[in-house]
Parts: C-alpha cells; sequence; structure tokens
C-alpha cells in the first residue's frame, strides 16, 4: 500500500512537471519592455548630453573671438555714403521701325509730289525715315529716284541721268568766297551759304565753293583731261564719266578750307573746316558722299570734300541710322564699275 503524498510533497511534484515555457516567455516580455525603455531613456541623455556638449563648446569659444574682434584695430576711416534709394525704375523705351506702307495711297503724299514739293511729300509720309524705308522696300512706285529734279534722285555708276544732257530748271549763286564761279539749285545754294556761316560762327574757319553745277559738257571736258593722265580706270576712280556726274544734277559741291587762303581739294582733309563739315553737314541738308572704306559701293576714292544735298529730314534720318553711302540708305545694289 502507497503511503499518502504530504501537501509538501505535492506542491514539490508540481514545480518539477509543470512546464516551465509560460515563465520565461512573461520574463522575456518584461525585459523587452525594460529594454525599450532602457533605450529611449539612452537616447533622450545623448541628445541632451550632445546639445549640451554644442552649448558647452559654443560658449566656451564664444569668448575667445569676442576678445579677438575686441583687440581688433577700430578703423580710423569716415565711414562710405550709402548710395541714395532708387524711387523708380525706368522703362526701357524700344524705338520700333516704321511701317511699311504704300505711300502712293496717301493722297497728300501724291499732291506734294505732283506739286513738286519733296518736303511736303516727306512730311505726308510720316517723316523721312518712313519714307526711307517705304522706298527702299518698293512700296512707293510712283516715287522715282532716277528723277533728276527730286532731292532724293542717285546717281552713280550704274545710274545715269535721263535724259543724259539734263539741266536743273533753275540755279543761284550762294553768297559765300568761291574758287570759280559755281552755281547751285537754289534750295541747296541756301543750305550751303546756311552751312559755311554757322561753320564760321562756330570758330571752324572759312569755307570756300571750289565747284557746284557742272553741265554736261562741262563734265566731259574735265573727264577726258583726266583719262589723258591717268588712262580710263585712274580717272573712273576719281571722276563720273559725263551725264553720270552728281554736279550735273546742282545739287553736289566741292568745298575747300580758306584760312586765308584756299588750299587745295586734296589738302581739305583734317583741316579744322573739314571736320566740322564731317561733323555738323547733315544738320544744313548736307552728307559727304564718297567717304573712306565705301568705295566698293559707290566706285570712288574717298573723297571728303564732295558734299551731296538731300534736304535737311533726309540728311537728319541719314545721320541718324548711320548711314554711310546713298546706296544702302535707299537699298539700292553698289555702284562700283560703269556696266560697260
Amino acid at each position: 500500500m502507497t503511503p499518502p503524498v504530504t501537501r509538501r510533497e505535492a506542491r514539490a511534484a508540481h514545480l518539477f512537471t509543470a512546464p516551465p515555457a509560460p515563465a520565461r516567455h512573461a520574463r522575456a516580455r518584461r525585459a523587452a519592455r525594460l529594454g525599450v525603455v532602457f533605450a529611449a531613456v539612452a537616447g533622450i541623455a545623448l541628445v541632451v548630453g550632445g546639445a549640451a556638449a554644442v552649448t558647452s563648446a559654443l560658449t566656451a569659444a564664444g569668448p575667445v573671438r569676442d576678445e579677438r574682434l575686441a583687440a581688433a584695430p577700430t578703423p580710423s576711416a569716415t565711414p562710405v555714403p550709402l548710395p541714395q534709394a532708387v524711387e523708380a525704375i525706368p522703362a526701357p523705351s524700344v524705338a520700333l521701325a516704321p511701317a511699311i506702307v504704300d505711300l502712293c495711297g496717301i493722297p497728300a503724299f501724291t499732291d506734294a509730289l505732283a506739286a513738286g514739293d519733296d518736303a511736303a511729300a516727306i512730311a505726308a509720309a510720316g517723316g523721312a525715315e518712313a519714307f526711307r524705308t517705304s522706298v527702299s522696300a518698293g512700296a512707293a512706285g510712283c516715287v522715282s529716284l532716277s528723277d533728276p529734279g527730286r532731292v532724293w534722285v542717285v546717281v552713280n555708276k550704274l545710274r545715269p541721268f535721263d535724259p543724259v544732257d539734263h539741266q536743273p530748271s533753275s540755279l543761284a549763286r550762294p553768297p559765300v568766297r568761291e574758287i570759280s564761279t559755281a552755281n547751285l539749285r537754289p534750295d541747296a545754294a541756301a543750305a550751303l551759304s546756311d552751312m559755311f556761316a554757322a561753320a564760321s560762327a562756330a570758330g571752324a574757319g572759312e569755307l570756300g565753293l571750289d565747284s557746284g553745277y557742272r553741265s554736261y559738257r562741262t563734265q566731259r571736258t574735265t573727264y577726258q583731261r583726266l583719262v589723258s593722265v591717268k588712262g580710263v580706270q585712274g580717272a573712273d576712280m576719281v571722276s563720273a564719266r559725263p551725264g553720270f556726274s552728281e554736279h550735273q544734277s546742282g545739287l553736289a559741291a566741292d568745298v575747300t578750307a580758306c584760312s586765308p587762303g584756299c588750299v587745295g581739294l586734296e589738302a581739305f582733309a583734317g583741316t579744322t573746316q573739314q571736320q566740322w563739315i564731317a561733323a555738323h553737314a547733315w544738320e544744313f541738308g548736307w552728307i559727304v558722299r564718297y567717304e573712306a572704306e565705301c568705295t566698293s559701293i559707290t566706285g570712288y576714292s574717298p573723297e571728303p570734300w564732295h558734299l551731296r544735298y538731300i534736304g535737311r529730314e533726309l540728311a537728319a534720318a541719314y545721320h541718324a541710322g548711320g548711314w554711310r553711302t546713298l546706296e544702302e540708305f535707299f537699298g539700292l545694289p553698289p555702284a562700283p564699275s560703269y556696266a560697260d
């Protein structure tokens, strides 16, 4: 007969025979929770400690920098004044090119043409630049750049007079110092007189008129004389053939310096008068027709003394646009040589 089990023995048996897993799992969960808490606390400690360390470092370094700055010498120079504040930024201005319009469809323009009033025609076109733009674009069929009676006529080695022996309807002798008897169209003569007077008043010295209008016959004699000296090729560089000279229009003038005596045309370049003419001739309706570096377009060697009258309106547009030849101004092809 088996003796009865005591209470102490039953408790011991239960401890030895009960599964141990639940107890271990509970301890593990408690340990895990403790680990998370520990990690969080450690992280906070690191953050707080790091911030404190950085603050300490900055605090420690601060006095050193302050001491160095305090030790630096104070500049004695007067402080530079600040620029004044700009109240408003100016708006950019863009110059628009004139529109190309059919000038011949403007009654006021055609009326001025019919009346022979070139200045009024240019005004009716909307100004010299509007006139030039439309003419050079071929939008003004009623305007002829070959009409010798117009101030805008273009004569060159490819554009002779028509008729070839054209003569101006009227000529006038300007009240200026002249080398030989020289006439011009009345409008050109008046403008030349004003220009010479302005040059003298400005202190540039006296100017003289060496040559103005030349007839077809006179030009033929002049050209043939040069051919005999320079040959055809040489003559063509310095003189126009008869029927191709701007002087025949009465709108061209060869000028020279006279202080007190008048110098030859070849000595005109570099004089005070020549420099004044180059800068101010346009104000009186004149341009220097054959400039340096333009021989490939005009066909002539530079002639700073050869001026061409195109009227104040067109001359102002010519100057403002930086043009150097009438061919380019009116969109015409270069004329470096004769067609034959």
